[in-house]
């Protein structure tokens, strides 16, 4: 049990600690805040350092595509709309367990409003115990465990389209609700740059393919990030802090990087100087992403912005098709702006994927009863967990 009272003795430290840390990140707001009024006088000078040199800058600066001063008011979505998501759990392989496989469960919705149509709130489970996927990530040095994780990402991509596919089209209205493809964290998929070229082609593929069935939908796709902890944004402004003629980091600043001169307002984040310029409803200017996994996106590159959404600054990030049309953007910001009211500060969509597709510990417990059950049907001897689970899960003492 935890001891609580041992506990106590250590709040008042962190306490203090979070009170110089919040005063500390004011300070870093005021400091990008002056860089930011700087910047908007010369933004296009500023882009074109970055065009120049953004290959000897070594850390993920994004580029803006509209004036560094926008603020724009998002309105509310149709009354007619549709919004799809997808959410994933899993329950993890272990030895210890009575057969060694995992779990897949993707959560899925489709809510639709002014449409007198029945919701879609279910999961789709799959289970993974084949010898051939579950040690084929072994040989590029990828755990299981890791490799079910990236798998679930590919499933909720594909869950995601086929839901698309699904959706029931009246020929006889000429103008069709518009519908949101909704998806839970950063369509930028980071753990791909660390993974070999070969394996990185069993996962980024499929992806792709889901959203090129979305694109030839006209559905737009949105990656909905709350609480981020991205700097991409206020990277661009190191250029303007940049006490040298031109950002070549790697001449300047390659022995020293992690202190380097421009780094002003470390390691404050986007979404901070976000909140100090965003009213609740609007939302900044456009992104584009540098970070260096999009150069195998094709078609699908990312962008963002960031929308004050009332609770919080999340950050909207959305592929290049969509973030280039001003209708599939604009009608996307707006159904998720109405999302996250109808969700009392997170979408709901996506907060009813995440119920749908959670594992609980009672689900695990079933699932293995029933797995045990199966193998005893089958035949099968001395099915039974380790001793050390049997242990684990009552106390002797």
């Amino acid at each position: 049990m935890l001891d609580l009272m041992k506990l106590a003795q250590q709040m008042q430290g962190i306490s203090q600690h979070l009170k110089a840390e919040a005063e500390a990140a004011g300070r870093r707001v005021t400091i990008a805040s002056k860089l930011m009024a700087q910047a908007q006088t010369h933004q296009d000078e500023l882009v074109a350092l970055w065009e120049t040199w953004r290959d000897r800058i070594p850390f993920a600066m994004a580029c803006p595509v509209e004036p560094l001063a926008t603020c724009l008011p998002i309105q509310a979505a149709p009354d007619a709309h549709t919004v799809l998501a997808t959410d994933g759990s899993q329950i993890s392989p272990s030895h210890h367990e009575i057969a060694y496989c995992y779990l897949l469960n993707v959560g899925r919705i489709i809510l639709h409003y002014g449409q007198s149509r029945f919701p879609l709130l279910d999961s789709l489970p799959e289970v993974i115990y084949r010898p051939e996927d579950l040690y084929i990530s072994r040989q590029w040095g990828i755990s299981t465990e890791e490799w079910m994780g990236h798998r679930r990402t590919v499933a909720e991509a594909e869950t995601l389209a086929d839901l698309a596919a699904g959706l029931p089209v009246d020929p006889a209205e000429a103008d069709q609700p518009p519908t949101l493809a909704l998806t839970d964290g950063s369509l930028i998929y980071w753990f791909l740059e660390e993974l070999p070229r070969e394996a990185r082609d069993r996962i980024l593929p499929p992806i792709l393919a889901a959203w090129d069935r979305l694109q030839g939908q006209r559905i737009p796709l949105v990656g909905y990030v709350s609480a981020s902890r991205s700097g991409e944004a206020l990277n661009f402004l190191r250029l303007q802090s940049c006490p040298f003629e031109v950002p070549d980091c790697q001449t300047h600043c390659a022995e020293d990087r992690d202190r380097a001169p421009c780094q002003v307002f470390s390691p404050l984040r986007d979404v901070a100087l976000g909140a100090t310029q965003l009213e609740p409803g609007q939302r900044g200017p456009l992104w584009r992403s540098s970070v260096g996994i999009l150069d195998d996106y094709g078609p699908h590159h990312i962008y963002f912005c960031y929308v004050h959404v009332g609770a919080e600054v999340a950050r909207i990030e959305m592929p290049e098709w969509v973030a280039l049309s001003a209708p599939l953007r604009d009608s996307a910001l707006e159904m998720v702006i109405t999302q996250v009211q109808k969700g009392y500060g997170y979408p709901i969509a996506l907060a009813e994927a995440h119920n749908q597709a959670v594992v609980r510990g009672g689900d695990r417990t079933r699932f293995f009863a029933l797995l045990e059950r199966e193998m005893i049907r089958a035949g099968l001897q001395n099915v039974t967990t380790s001793f050390k689970e049997a242990r684990k899960r009552g106390s002797i003492a």
